[in-house]
C-alpha cells in the first residue's frame, strides 16, 4: 500500500486548499483521515473517515474544512477553506486496515 498527498502550498488567510490523497494496493482500509504536524508540535488528527462512513473533525476546523472520499477510485481529500495562519503544518493522510500506512505530507502554509 502506498498514499500519495498532493495539493498543498501557499496560501494567505481566508484563502482555500485542496489536498488530495491517493492509495495504492487495492485495500479496502477501515480508517482513512488527514493528520497535521506543525512545527514543535505534536501530530493531531484533523479529519477522518471511520467504519460505517462515520465522518470526524477536530474542533479547530470544524465548519471550515471538508472530508470527503471517492471509494472506487481510493481518493481521499480534504477541502479547507477559510485558512488561518496556525492551519500552517505538514498535512499527512492515514489509511489503517489492520495496519497503519502514511502519505508523505504535503506543505500547507497560510500567511499574507
Amino acid at each position: 500500500v502506498q498514499l500519495q498527498a498532493s495539493g498543498g502550498g501557499l496560501v494567505q488567510p481566508g484563502g482555500s486548499l485542496r489536498l488530495s490523497c491517493a492509495a495504492s494496493g487495492g485495500l479496502t482500509f477501515q480508517f482513512m483521515g488527514w493528520y497535521r504536524q506543525a512545527p514543535g508540535k505534536q501530530r493531531e488528527l484533523v479529519a477522518s473517515f471511520t467504519g460505517g462512513g462515520i465522518i470526524r473533525y477536530a474542533d479547530s476546523v470544524k465548519g471550515r474544512f471538508t472530508i470527503s472520499r471517492d471509494i472506487p477510485k481510493n481518493m481521499l481529500y480534504l477541502q479547507m477553506d477559510s485558512l488561518k495562519p496556525e492551519d500552517t503544518a505538514v498535512y499527512y493522510c492515514n489509511a489503517k486496515s489492520g495496519y497503519s500506512w502514511w502519505g508523505q505530507g504535503t506543505q500547507v502554509t497560510v500567511s499574507s
